[in-house]
């Protein structure tokens, strides 16, 4: 994993949790503006995933890093984007499998895993590097603090 910075998001939360990951994956952007995106491509995304929360689970884990990179890179490593009909889709372009929205729909699997915890962690923020030089970084409108 490439060592890295990334940009920080303010949280009143006691613990701070930051999940490093990648994938390989192809993807196509289905849209004349995308150019050669338009082709089918692949990338080796990188994925930083910021996790905040007050109380710890049963294990004494805010949430189990196994869990989350299950979660992201089990389900997307060697994989064609555009073929998760549950996630993506050629008709919207909120849908699309661009960098913007992959970050946000992991933002989408992660939450709603953590929706489900008994300790309600809260994904604060989704780092995805998709070249050396691009990436994008999601961070949801109101974070929710359960405390």
């Amino acid at each position: 994993m490439i060592q890295q910075i990334y940009p920080q998001v303010q949280h009143s939360y006691s613990y701070e949790l930051n999940k490093d990951m990648h994938f390989a994956a192809a993807h196509f952007v289905p849209h004349e503006a995308a150019g050669k995106c338009q082709n089918i491509h692949g990338h080796t995304y990188f994925v930083n995933v910021t996790i905040g929360g007050d109380e710890l689970d049963e294990s004494g884990f805010l949430v189990n890093f196994q869990v989350l990179k299950k979660l992201v890179s089990g389900q997307f490593d060697h994989t064609l984007l555009n073929d998760h009909d549950q996630l993506f889709n050629e008709q919207n372009a909120n849908d699309f499998p661009t960098t913007e929205v992959i970050a946000r729909k992991i933002y989408e699997l992660i939450q709603a895993h953590l929706d489900v915890l008994p300790n309600k962690p809260s994904c604060l923020q989704v780092f995805v590097r998709e070249t050396p030089t691009s990436y994008v970084v999601y961070r949801p409108k109101q974070v929710r603090n359960h405390g």
